[in-house]
């Protein structure tokens, strides 16, 4: 079995406003389930998580949601969440009201566009963290990597709440060697709590035009040493891949950039690290044919 840990699915007319940018003009379009489907048929991929799309607003998890209900490859959706907002118990719960809310399996905030590289240390923030976690939900670290510190604080001080990496933390792969040097000991740090698992994902954006395998490899293999297979997996990044590369592409190339592995090991990226974080294994058995 694949599974795909990250995806997005959206509808430009519907909020999503970064999409605006002149260089983003290749993918802003509507991205539906039908268009996921071709996609994971024509790549073998068995299943998916779908992740909120930058629109920061309610009602694209109601919409999500629903798509996982009707969409059997969309195992689990990580919705959009204020972490910050003072109700996030009661938005969690506002979620799981929904159809398909039972399909909701972390949430996460565009930490990202924040300027303060120790947000996630802020008295707030942490509140919200501490709800999610008892709320039985992962939080996805969509951050910068100058946000990797305050993101290891965070996992540190809140060994409960299982912290996912999305795309690795947004190393400068594209400033090669420096790139290098300036991310991997932040990322360690952070790679040294145990509930934080991290995303291969997103390496190709951050490689920039022309990129190839090789770049990628130095971070990939700083990932698996710091964090093992069993606390990795493998997420397209599609559509926003598609910058890059096909969704073919990008599997490929994390294919050619992992270093060694044994059959087990390999699983445990492409597929059982997902079924674990996010509790997929009910849903996900469900896909597999039966003789």
């Amino acid at each position: 079995m694949i599974i795909d840990a990250h995806h997005h699915l959206w509808r430009p007319e519907r909020g999503y406003d970064w999409l605006d940018a002149p260089e983003l003009a290749a993918i802003r379009r509507p991205f539906t389930p039908a268009d996921l489907i071709t996609e994971l048929t024509a790549s073998g991929v068995h299943g998916t998580v779908l992740v909120e799309g930058g629109r920061c607003h309610p009602d694209e998890t109601v919409e999500f949601l629903g798509y996982a209900a009707d969409t059997p490859p969309i195992l689990a959706v990580v919705a959009w969440l204020d972490v910050a907002g003072g109700d996030v118990s009661a938005t969690i719960a506002r979620y799981r009201a929904h159809r398909g809310g039972e399909l909701l399996a972390g949430v996460r905030s565009q930490v990202q566009g924040e300027a303060d590289p120790d947000y996630l240390d802020r008295p707030e923030v942490r509140r919200g963290l501490a709800e999610i976690a008892a709320a039985g939900l992962a939080f996805d670290l969509v951050i910068r990597a100058d946000q990797l510190p305050a993101a290891a604080r965070a996992a540190r001080e809140l060994p409960h709440l299982r912290f996912v990496l999305d795309h690795l933390g947004k190393p400068r792969i594209d400033e090669g060697a420096a790139g290098l040097r300036s991310w991997s000991g932040p990322v360690a740090a952070l790679a040294a709590n145990p509930n934080v698992t991290a995303k291969l994902s997103g390496l190709i954006t951050e490689a920039g035009p022309g990129w190839s395998a090789d770049d990628l490899r130095p971070f990939v293999e700083v990932a698996v040493a710091q964090f093992g297979p069993d606390r990795l997996m493998f997420g397209s990044d599609w559509p926003v891949c598609l910058l890059r590369s096909d969704y073919p592409g990008v599997r490929q190339a994390l294919e050619t950039a992992l270093p060694p592995l044994s059959a087990a090991e390999r699983q445990d990226i492409f597929a059982a690290t997902a079924v674990r974080t996010y509790g997929l294994a009910e849903r996900a058995g469900r896909l597999m044919p039966t003789t």
